[in-house]
């Protein structure tokens, strides 16, 4: 035990000279980065304390009186880094918990004397008490310490890193030791030893700290300021319950635990059922914000809830209900309704909490939204405090379901809509804050919603877009027909009694026939004709069959040999149709169109080739393969466009070659297609 003595003796001398030198130090310069006063106050009273308990005793009143001291010191030190720079408005949040914890240190040198007057003889429980009084300190403080760097700015906090440190390792070996001695019921001798080595290498680590202080600037943002409200109020409630429980410990006799237990049980359940009132959080935030902060609003935090409503995902919720929640949290509003155009007035649009009604608003509310722009307070109207425009032009539906206010969206001088908002559950009216966040939020979702119905309008106008070129398309394929009819018309009259002629002019009325009804199905954007999926294809068969359909009104010649291509043969066909309908027309009458296959084991190909006038290079370059543009006089420029894209929809290519007053080959390309044979087959 002497040897133990003598470790705590020594450590904490040793202590108390560090501390006094980094005080006497701290005195005799003037540095701007820290508290002057308050620190070197808080290095003098612990030396002072470590100079006690090594001369004196940890146990001794007079020790435990200026320990108590010196944490009042450093928590003045801290308070004092939080003030600075601020407005004694900004860190009245954190001053009640600052307040608490001096009131709580107070308590135990009232007790620590109390015990040195009238011994623990007479209360029992008294020690116990004083321990858990010195824990609770030394907890508070180490959350408190952790907010003083959350709150710093990030420059700042490279400076207090080493405080922090130092006086976390006093504060955590502090905890350590009452808890220990709480728990055991004697005063541990080691962790004594220890609390002196570990103070003895806190006064160097603040002494390094004090040589790199800067401009430390503490910002105390509305959540902090919110936490610590919080934290106030459960350490007053911590307080209460131990005091109480104390106190029926004293009177209960040998029930004591029964009505301790039924005691706490008891207010913890009616002091959660009154804080999860929404009421009571509604009030308690408007008095934080109220008498903490020179704004109403957080306007960073607001913001961000804000986007992010605005910002989730559509299967979540419809652009317009998430337009409606968005703004009513702002003001704490427990529903919304949007308002939309509708004909000369509005209509109504998505709700939040809000049972829709069956009315709208009427032309003069649009009017004058649109014309002022202002945010309508009901309750002005309902006062009759307003201009007569206004309380005439706002329906009486509004006011009877108890609306708060009526806020335009407006962008780009034209009127989106408006947000109906319910009450909030702390009635207030409506002070200068409200009005700029809440048009401001204003114009935001007025854009959501024009860039939305933009959009729509957009959608809409591809679809007809898609729908045009599908007639477009369908319009050059009706011009074909009719060419090939009306040849086989005139035909018929030179003709008509060769019974070869006849079979072919039924035949190609036939297949026109099915042509026509696959151009109906294609008018349909749900529907896609007779489309099939690739197979291999007889290219010498296909090229045959659409020969055939047109030598009744022009010479087509088929050469090359059987070749097969992975292909949709109703696509492909129209492909071949297309352009030998072309070629066709670029022809003398006494010149024939040549189909000519060709390939190879990855690629077939079909030349279609024609004496006819040919293309510029001008026109191949520029003009060929865009719509509605054509070099024959009364052309849609149709046929070109969409056999490319039905050939890349297959997976090919169409390429073309051209000379003016010589002739045109276009030459369509696809992927080869591997047959089986009977004896694969066998």
């Amino acid at each position: 035990m002497n040897g133990a003595a003598t470790l705590i003796l020594w450590s904490h001398a040793l202590a108390a000279f560090l501390f006094a030198g980094v005080a006497v130090s701290r005195l005799r310069e003037k540095g701007k980065g820290l508290p002057r006063l308050t620190l070197v106050s808080a290095l003098g009273l612990t030396a002072l304390w470590a100079l006690a308990v090594a001369g004196i005793e940890g146990l001794d009143v007079v020790t435990r009186v200026v320990e108590a001291l010196r944490n009042l010191a450093w928590l003045g030190f801290m308070y004092a880094l939080m003030a600075r720079d601020r407005t004694a408005r900004e860190h009245r949040a954190v001053s009640v918990i600052y307040g608490v914890v001096a009131l709580v240190l107070v308590a135990g040198i009232g007790l620590a004397i109390l015990e040195q007057a009238i011994g623990t003889a007479l209360i029992p429980q008294l020690t116990a008490v004083r321990l858990l009084l010195r824990s609770m300190v030394a907890i508070a403080a180490l959350l408190l310490l952790h907010q003083l760097y959350a709150a710093a700015t990030p420059r700042a906090r490279a400076g207090l890193r080493l405080v922090v440190f130092a006086l976390g390792a006093m504060w955590g070996i502090d905890l350590l030791l009452y808890l220990s001695a709480y728990v055991s019921g004697s005063w541990p001798v080691t962790l004594t030893i220890g609390r002196g080595f570990v103070m003895a290498l806190v006064a160097p680590v603040l002494a390094v700290a004090v040589q790199r202080n800067g401009e430390w600037t503490l910002q105390v943002s509305r959540t902090v300021a919110w936490q610590t409200v919080s934290f106030a109020v459960t350490l007053l409630y911590a307080a209460v319950m131990l005091v109480a429980t104390s106190a029926i410990a004293s009177v209960a006799g040998s029930d004591a635990r029964l009505w301790q237990t039924a005691f706490v049980f008891g207010s913890t359940a009616a002091g959660v059922t009154i804080l999860s009132s929404p009421w009571v959080r509604a009030w308690a935030k408007v008095k934080v914000s109220k008498h903490f902060f020179r704004h109403r609003y957080d306007y960073r935090a607001e913001w961000i809830r804000f986007t992010d409503t605005l910002g989730k995902p559509d299967d979540a919720a419809p652009l317009d209900a998430r337009i409606v929640k968005a703004v009513a949290d702002l003001t704490d509003s427990p529903a919304g309704l949007l308002l939309v155009p509708d004909g000369a007035g509005l209509g109504v649009g998505a709700g939040w909490n809000w049972e829709a009604p069956s009315a709208g608003a009427e032309a003069s509310l649009v009017t004058h939204l649109a014309t002022t722009g202002r945010i309508v307070e009901l309750d002005a109207v309902r006062a009759d405090t307003t201009d007569a425009t206004e309380s005439a032009s706002v329906p009486i539906w509004m006011l009877d379901a108890d609306g708060w206010v009526l806020l335009p969206l407006v962008h780009l001088d034209r009127l989106q809509g408006a947000i109906l908002l319910a009450r909030p559950p702390i009635d207030r009216a409506l002070d200068w804050e409200d009005f700029d966040l809440l048009r401001i939020a204003g114009r935001q979702v007025a854009s959501y919603l024009a860039e939305e119905r933009a959009q729509s309008a957009l959608a809409e106008a591809k679809r007809f877009d898609e729908f045009n070129r599908r007639f477009a398309f369908i319009l050059h394929d009706i011009k074909n027909l009719v060419s090939q009819l009306s040849l086989v018309a005139r035909n018929a009259e030179r003709h008509a009694d060769n019974p070869a002629f006849r079979a072919d002019m039924i035949a190609t009325l036939q297949d026109s026939a099915g042509r026509m009804n696959d151009l109906l199905a294609r008018l349909s954007q749900h529907h896609h004709a007779r489309a099939e999926e690739l197979r291999p294809v007889d290219l010498l068969a296909l090229a045959e069959q659409v020969a055939a359909r047109r030598r009744a009104q022009h010479p087509v010649v088929v050469s090359g040999m059987q070749q097969f291509a992975q292909a949709d043969p109703v696509r492909l066909e129209q492909v071949l149709g297309h352009l030998l309908q072309n070629a066709i027309e670029a022809s003398a009458p006494s010149e024939p169109v040549t189909l000519a296959l060709s390939g190879d084991a990855k690629r077939v190909s079909i030349a279609i080739i024609d004496q006819g006038c040919g293309m510029s290079p001008a026109f191949l370059r520029e003009q060929l393969f865009k719509p509605f543009a054509s070099s024959k006089s009364g052309g849609f420029g149709i046929g070109a466009f969409e056999a490319r894209q039905l050939t890349e929809a297959m997976g090919g290519s169409v390429a073309v070659e051209s000379r003016e007053r010589t002739g045109t080959t276009f030459h369509v390309t696809l992927a080869a297609a591997r047959t089986i044979s009977l004896d694969e087959a066998a």
